[in-house]
């Protein structure tokens, strides 16, 4: 007798046999039981995973001659030696058609299958068509199908077995019952090849036959497939076969894991030299550099699944070792390390199927692993500058509360950094919301501007009251403080011309006490001109950040302090972006005892426009006023 290859030796003759498909076997085997036999069948799933085989049983199971509760048959099983159960087996039974449906796909080929339906079995009980890649039928030929689909004869059973059951028509999927068969799992191949393997009397290593059910990728076929072969190259051991995994791995062109496991270590500690020369080692060998791209991103797969469901995760269809070698490599970077290795690696294996210079792909992938390691998070890098310019957080000062600095690096871009506020020596409670602060603020205004002159002043609000209580020279033409109604501000004389340096301090002091520091520095830095008959400060921020800071209310409050001291000209504030180097180098220091004064001298701001070679633009103090 010819030699019969593995997969057709040990193919499946009964329900029980099938691996990896119960949810489908004991859906038919019940379906017997209640004699709930159905016209039509669509067997769909990846390829080598018993489709067909599961067909072919049915047909045996439902045709065959052997009673139900006898000896032979004591359940739904095909009894497998009687005549119908034989024939189906060889494959030349009459009343069980096995169809290549690739070659036979046009609607010639289905009007005769729909004649040939016409006429009851020659012997068993079902007329039983099986047709394999179903999906290659024509529209046209399911077209013909369609009417006797859906009222066959009683002795009529349709079979399809497919790999691509969207490519079938909905008009026939929904005449036929659909079983979606699943990827057999690791373990489940590697049984099946460890009991072939004793009833075949091969010696095989450990890792040998993990490393053939994993080649397998979910097909027990082709385990089976490439097993056969690796049996055939097998160096004879006292007479036996010896399957070892270094011949496999050389069979099928492939490099053992512990080379990737290497130069993810060399990955880890930044060695491009040694990344490079690894890799020129395994290209000199003969690899293939889109093999070794391919197995380095399924490597990478499995170490990011270990890294986020654990070594012995459900994820990772691996043997034990493997899973082993995958923990540690997971164990070097962080979740969002592997997310990006992953990405270049697949951008890089797509790149290799239509590039000329392949090797020089492959390289420039692995370089840019190495330097993914360079990058560091900004909220890292801060992080690492805060603890070198601030020290130790004491345990009761909340995160999060100090000033927060924005500015401009030398490349343009924007950065953000928040700084610390003085340490308490107490535990502070927990800040109220920005917006039910703002909300009690513009609510209790009038209470707070009715407080006792005991009450401590704010930065802004202490260079107001010095400005008011100093006593101006007369050359400048000012005269006596008005009134309360100006709240500490200077009156001008009226035909004296606009003092642009004292509206400043008395509009900042204003709005300091109104609780709008943040347009008050910001105005304070502003660059003052006269313009015609208005007054016109030029700030430097973006429109967007003009519109936030100096919002309407803080405008009412510049226009009233400047009624209040006499002076008519209009008020106009400026964005100036392109301009706010040049505005921040020629505005006046920050006022003394402000967010903006604080925030400067603080070192961790000190050292993030010297690292990022910045300016501060603009600072939001986030401290609680209380």
């Amino acid at each position: 007798m010819a030699y019969q290859v593995l997969a057709r030796k040990y193919r499946p003759q009964r329900f029980a046999d099938v691996a990896g498909q119960e949810h489908v076997t004991r859906t038919l085997l019940n379906a017997l039981e209640q004699g709930r036999i159905a016209h039509g069948y669509i067997f769909s799933g990846h390829r080598g995973i018993g489709k067909t085989t599961i067909a072919r049983i049915l047909a045996m199971a439902l045709n065959c001659r052997t009673a139900v509760g006898t000896p032979g048959r004591p359940d739904q099983e095909p009894c497998g030696v009687c005549d119908s159960c034989t024939e189906i087996r060889a494959g030349n039974s009459v009343d069980v058609l096995e169809i290549d449906a690739a070659t036979n796909r046009g609607i010639d080929e289905v009007r005769e299958l729909r004649e040939a339906a016409r006429y009851r079995p020659a012997r068993d009980r079902y007329k039983i068509w099986i047709l394999d890649e179903a999906h290659q039928i024509t529209d046209a030929a399911f077209n013909a199908l369609l009417k006797t689909l859906e009222e066959p004869p009683d002795h009529v059973i349709f079979m399809m077995a497919t790999t691509q059951p969207e490519d079938i028509p909905q008009t026939i999927r929904s005449r036929c019952q659909h079983f979606s068969f699943h990827a057999v799992k690791f373990d489940d191949i590697l049984a099946q090849l460890r009991s072939i393997a004793e009833q075949e009397q091969i010696d095989a290593e450990d890792a040998a036959l993990p490393l053939l059910a994993e080649a397998g990728d979910g097909s027990m076929r082709d385990a089976l497939s490439i097993m056969d072969q690796a049996i055939a190259s097998a160096p004879l051991v006292g007479g036996k076969p010896r399957l070892e995994a270094e011949q496999i791995r050389e069979l099928m062109g492939s490099v053992p894991n512990t080379v990737f496991e290497r130069l993810m270590e060399q990955i880890s500690a930044g060695q491009t030299a040694a990344v490079i020369e690894e890799l020129n080692g395994l290209l000199n060998a003969g690899n293939s550099p889109s093999a070794l791209a391919r197995q380095f991103v399924r490597y990478l797969r499995n170490a990011l699944m270990a890294r986020i469901g654990g070594e012995n995760t459900d994820l990772l269809q691996i043997s034990t070792d493997e899973r082993a070698r995958a923990a540690r490599s997971a164990m070097l970077f962080s979740e969002e390390d592997l997310t990006r290795f992953l990405q270049v690696m697949l951008r890089t294996f797509d790149d290799l199927n239509y590039r000329q210079e392949q090797r020089f792909h492959l390289e420039l992938g692995l370089v840019k692993l190495v330097h993914l390691q360079r990058l560091l998070p900004v909220e890292e890098l801060l992080s690492q500058v805060q603890g070198q310019g601030t020290g130790h957080r004491e345990p009761g000062t909340p995160q999060g509360t100090g000033y927060r600095v924005q500015g401009t690096g030398s490349a343009g871009q924007a950065s953000t950094v928040t700084a610390p506020a003085a340490r308490a020596s107490a535990p502070v409670a927990a800040r109220p919301s920005p917006f039910e602060a703002d909300r009690e603020r513009k609510v209790s205004g009038e209470t707070r501007n009715a407080e006792p002159a005991a009450r401590a002043l704010s930065p802004a609000e202490s260079v107001g009251r010095a400005a008011a209580e100093a006593k101006p020279p007369a050359a400048v033409g000012l005269a006596e403080p008005l009134s309360e109604a100006t709240d500490g501000a200077l009156a001008l004389a009226p035909d004296a011309p606009p003092d642009l340096d004292r509206i400043r301090e008395a509009v900042c002091a204003a709005l300091g006490r109104e609780g709008h520091e943040t347009a008050a520095n910001l105005i304070h830095q502003g660059g003052w001109a006269q313009q015609g008959a208005a007054i016109q400060v030029q700030l430097a921020v973006g429109k967007t950040m003009l519109a936030l800071t100096v919002n309407a209310e803080a405008e009412a409050i510049c226009r009233k302090t400047m009624r209040a001291m006499g002076a008519t000209q209009k008020i106009a504030f400026v964005p100036s972006e392109n301009g706010a180097k040049a505005a921040m180098k020629d505005a006046p220091p920050p006022m003394a005892g402000s967010a903006r004064s604080a925030a400067m001298e603080n070192p961790l701001v000190q050292k993030t426009k010297e690292l990022f070679k910045a300016d501060i633009r603009s600072v939001l103090d986030l401290r609680d006023p209380n």
